[in-house]
């Protein structure tokens, strides 16, 4: 068993500065962070992104985490559009925007010696059939796995419901398209194997073993694609931890809860505890976890 590493996601502490953020994660014990490139927490866009991201590697590296790079931002390309635009969008200036922004990302996750690049298809627009969907995302991702095997870092792309790519099957689709390429690797979310997938999050696991280069996690409940706190979702953790450390996984398992921003010190020190008293369990060795508590009866600040 390989002892798992445990992150938590910036994208859930979005009202916090990133300084802060860093320091909170590093003060509750966790091993590192899923980086979201976005306005508030290291803008991929703004000026001096090189000089900007190496003042952070070295706050990083004084922190002692370690470091993912994700793409998920909501607005960070198109104030208007969410998750616009993708790398399906109709528009090649618009799918090369995307694209930048991810030869972008492959760059600073270099810079940083972070494990992955994550990255995710998009959802098919409307009117676009699927052939061309497909053959839109293995255009636009060619110039991506080009960057990120020059950088010696690998782009994971995460299977996400309502996508283009949802399932592992679509990346099993995509790899196999694209000839299996070295720096092609997968993110993938237990949350999203619990909504969707035929198998059983811990059975995931194992089928994505020799794919796996980004994991993230939290509950969730069966056909419903709401991140949740554990505890409040479906998912039986210990066996999940167990799969996951039998196959010698050695990346970050970040946390990912980006609706709950309102309350993101609140449930990042009770992830943690949860998580590795999960990961005991599965290996028979308990540990006491504080109680999960209430942030606040009336939370302030959207959950969407």
């Amino acid at each position: 068993m390989t002892p798992l590493r445990f992150g938590y996601g910036t994208n859930g502490l979005a009202d916090l500065r990133l300084d802060d953020a860093l320091a909170l994660l590093a003060d509750l014990g966790y091993d590192g962070v899923g980086l979201t490139l976005d306005h508030m927490h290291l803008d991929p866009l703004a000026p001096d992104l090189a000089a900007r991201t190496h003042r952070l590697g070295k706050r990083l590296d004084a922190l002692g985490l370690e470091v993912t790079v994700e793409t998920g931002a909501r607005y960070v390309l198109d104030p208007r559009r969410k998750h616009g635009p993708s790398l399906l969008d109709p528009d090649p200036d618009d799918r090369a925007r995307r694209v930048d922004l991810l030869i972008r990302a492959v760059r600073v996750a270099a810079d940083l010696g972070a494990h992955a690049v994550h990255c995710f298809s998009g959802i098919t627009p409307q009117g676009t059939d699927p052939t061309t969907a497909w053959h839109r995302l293995t255009d636009a991702l060619t110039p991506v796995l080009e960057a990120a095997t020059t950088a010696g870092v690998p782009l994971a792309v995460e299977p996400e419901p309502g996508h283009l790519l949802a399932t592992l099957a679509d990346f099993d689709r995509l790899r196999h398209t694209l000839g299996d390429p070295e720096a092609l690797g997968l993110t993938l979310d237990i949350g999203h194997c619990q909504c969707l997938e035929p198998l059983s999050p811990a059975e995931c696991i194992r089928a994505a073993a020799p794919y796996l280069r980004h994991v993230q996690i939290e509950d969730m409940r069966r056909g419903i694609h709401e991140h949740l706190p554990f505890g409040d979702g479906e998912i039986d953790f210990p066996p999940v931890l167990a799969a996951l450390a039998a196959t010698g996984y050695q990346g970050l398992t970040v946390v990912e809860l980006p609706r709950h921003s309102h309350a993101g010190p609140h449930f990042a020190e009770h992830s943690l505890p949860f998580l590795r008293n999960a990961e005991a369990a599965g290996t028979r060795t308990p540990v006491l976890v504080p109680p999960h508590g209430d942030p606040s009866a009336t939370p302030e600040g959207s959950t969407s």
